[in-house]
């Protein structure tokens, strides 16, 4: 695998080394060491997988209070999503900043999530699924979220969200104070 790093601190597109000859090939999507070797975290609890039928679906942003504060390895299995994280560590040079790339079927591409960032993706063509690891059981009491069209935020979303559930469109804008001193609370 190779890490790239992305211009918010701790965070990391992952591209998968793919070994193949004239059947086809083989690919790592996680090794410890690697990751280890890497200064990543190493331990999942969960591995999800969502599935989006339409072409525009969104999801996010999302992020956990500690203890509960998740690290997320996020890959598109099928079609291609565009996938976003915003830094929400208080105290960050790139606090309220986003970052976003491209995660498709054919780039095997992977981000890497650190705690204290929120994520969300929207899909960027019909049936598209997704799997990611976490590095936190889900804990619904400590769940949150930013709106995924702040303007303090300022995603430029490749194209138009047009299904968002009622939670993902109500979500708060981000407020600097609040939202990195109470994810900071609990995170090392």
């Amino acid at each position: 695998m190779k890490f790239h790093k992305t211009p918010l601190e701790g965070a990391y597109l992952i591209e998968l080394e793919k070994r193949g000859d004239d059947r086809g090939f083989f690919a790592r999507v996680f090794c410890e060491k690697e990751f280890g070797d890497a200064g990543l975290e190493t331990q999942f609890v969960q591995i999800n997988n969502s599935r989006s039928s339409k072409k525009g679906t969104l999801r996010g942003l999302h992020y956990q209070l500690p203890p509960a504060a998740e690290v997320k390895v996020v890959r598109a299995i099928k079609g291609a999503l565009y996938d976003v994280i915003v830094d929400l560590r208080a105290g960050s040079p790139t606090f309220g900043k986003w970052f976003g790339a491209e995660l498709n079927e054919d780039n095997r591409l992977m981000m890497y999530v650190p705690r204290g960032f929120a994520h969300a993706f929207v899909t960027l063509t019909d049936d598209v699924e997704a799997f990611y690891l976490s590095g936190a059981f889900y804990s619904p009491e400590n769940e949150r979220g930013l709106r995924y069209n702040d303007p303090a935020i300022n995603i430029e979303w490749p194209i138009q969200p047009v299904e968002i559930s009622d939670k993902d469109r109500n979500w708060p804008d981000l407020d600097p104070e609040f939202h990195g001193i109470e994810l900071m609370r609990g995170l090392k």
